[in-house]
Formats: structure tokens, C-alpha cells, sequence
């Protein structure tokens, strides 16, 4: 708990209609004055719960899209980055920007394996034929 959070909660402990000073509390618990009785009073909130009113998705949405991504991933199809945001975008109901990705991959360290799959070589390509297939089941019918 921070210095701040600490005198915050020594103020919320206060009887209601009990005398105060900001100035006092603050020096007791070595924070700013001024940022404490903006919090306080509601003026002004934290950073970090400034940053999750700002977030296009609420943290327990972003769990639920990790928890997808990792279990698409063991499936065998690890997700891009274009479709993460598509996922993203359908949960938040709106269209997230190009961005959002590299700042979510951030916040929760979200491995991605983004890798081409492999193409298949020509000679593979022209023995997959249905003649040769043909041929094969009609040698199996004969036996």
C-alpha cells in the first residue's frame, strides 16, 4: 500500500462530522497535501484507475480474451495479431484501433507464435490427384 493509499484509508476510518487536517495527515504519512485532499474529495483520481476507466475493454473482459487466446493457442491456432483485435473489437462493440494489440500483448505478456504454415512441394502436389486415388481403392476392392 502506498504512502497515499495509506492516508486515504486513515481518512475513510475517521467518524463521519470528525475534525481533520489534511496538512497533518499528510505529514504523518510523508505524502502531498494537495494530491491528498484531491482524492479525497474526489477531485482527482489515481493514474492506475484513470487508466482502467480508459480501457476498451474492462480487465475482467481482457482475462476472458487471454483465456480464449491461450486455449486457441494449445488447440493449434495460435491467433494473429489482426484476428486478436477482431476478438476484441467484438467484445468491446466497437472498432479498437491498430494499436490496442501491441498495448494488451504488454499488459498481460501474451506470447504469440505467429509463424506462415508451410506449403505443400509440387511433387506432393501432383501425386494428390483423384485418378491416383482411384487407382489405389480399386487395387485395395480387387485384394
Amino acid at each position: 500500500m502506498s504512502s497515499i493509499e495509506a492516508a486515504l484509508a486513515a481518512l475513510e476510518s475517521l467518524k463521519p462530522g470528525e475534525k481533520f487536517s489534511y496538512r497533518q495527515i499528510a505529514a504523518v504519512y510523508h505524502c502531498n497535501r494537495t494530491t491528498l485532499a484531491r482524492r479525497h474529495q474526489g477531485v482527482r483520481a489515481s493514474s492506475r484507475t484513470k487508466a482502467e476507466n480508459q480501457q476498451a475493454l474492462h480487465p475482467q473482459q481482457e482475462l476472458e480474451l487471454l483465456r480464449y487466446v491461450e486455449c486457441i493457442t494449445r488447440q493449434g491456432l495460435p491467433p494473429t495479431r489482426p484476428m486478436i483485435r477482431r476478438f476484441a473489437s467484438y467484445i468491446a462493440k466497437k472498432e479498437l484501433g491498430k494499436g490496442w494489440v501491441d498495448r494488451y500483448i504488454e499488459r498481460h505478456q501474451v506470447d504469440l507464435i505467429s509463424r506462415w504454415a508451410t506449403g505443400i512441394n509440387r511433387s506432393c502436389h501432383q501425386t494428390d490427384s483423384q485418378s491416383i486415388y482411384s487407382l489405389y481403392f480399386e487395387l485395395l476392392r480387387s485384394k
